[in-house]
């Protein structure tokens, strides 16, 4: 069983994210991708961002006509930054993912960062890195030796920023064709977003 990990903010979750993990269950033949909101992402402490529970929401409405897609409340249900080394060792550890190869699912803008991670070598030694390709990212300069333990998958270029969609919602303008129409509904309904603030 190979199981595709993708995480994020997913603030919200949109259809750059879907096309992404559908690409990746398509190219690399995965059983499944979990979606893992983070709960406190490390690197946004300071930062507002909608509540946990509704980002689940909007995952959960984006991915529930796809039975590729699963959603995991991992991170939010877990107390403290949301560190994937972590993440990777509790999944690792249940057991319906005894048997389960991970593939941990990034852009190639972030595996420029990932040896400022938490315990990379340790995140390697439970998952490949699945990598998505970034205009502004050269992996060019990454060691040979580092990059036998990536796979690389060529997804449609679109640069589709849950950022971008929060201001849209913020002025007042549609974001048709770029989220699910669950998830428009949902922020419609709910007023999220509207006076630029995250929660």
């Amino acid at each position: 069983m190979q199981i595709g990990i993708f995480g994020g903010t997913f603030d919200p979750i949109h259809n750059g994210h879907l096309i992404i993990a559908q690409t990746a269950v398509n190219e690399l033949a995965l059983n499944k991708v979990l979606f893992v909101p983070a709960g406190a992402p490390p690197h946004k402490l300071d930062n507002k961002i909608l509540e946990a529970e509704l980002r689940c929401h909007l995952v959960e409405l984006a991915i529930e006509s796809n039975t590729c897609f699963a959603l995991s409340r991992i991170e939010v249900d877990r107390q403290g930054p949301s560190f994937m080394v972590d993440t990777i060792e509790q999944l690792a550890g249940q057991p319906e993912f005894s048997m389960a190869e991970f593939f941990l699912i990034l852009g190639a803008d972030n595996l420029l960062q990932f040896e400022s991670w938490r315990d990379p070598e340790r995140i390697l030694r439970y998952c490949k890195l699945a990598v998505y390709p970034r205009y502004e990212a050269d992996l060019a300069q990454l060691d040979p030796d580092f990059m036998e333990k990536v796979v690389l998958f060529s997804t449609p270029r679109m640069e589709i920023s849950s950022s971008y969609i929060r201001e849209l919602v913020r002025l007042g303008k549609s974001v048709r064709y770029l989220v699910p129409d669950g998830v428009e509904r949902f922020i419609q309904q709910q007023g999220l977003y509207r006076d630029g603030a995250q929660a």
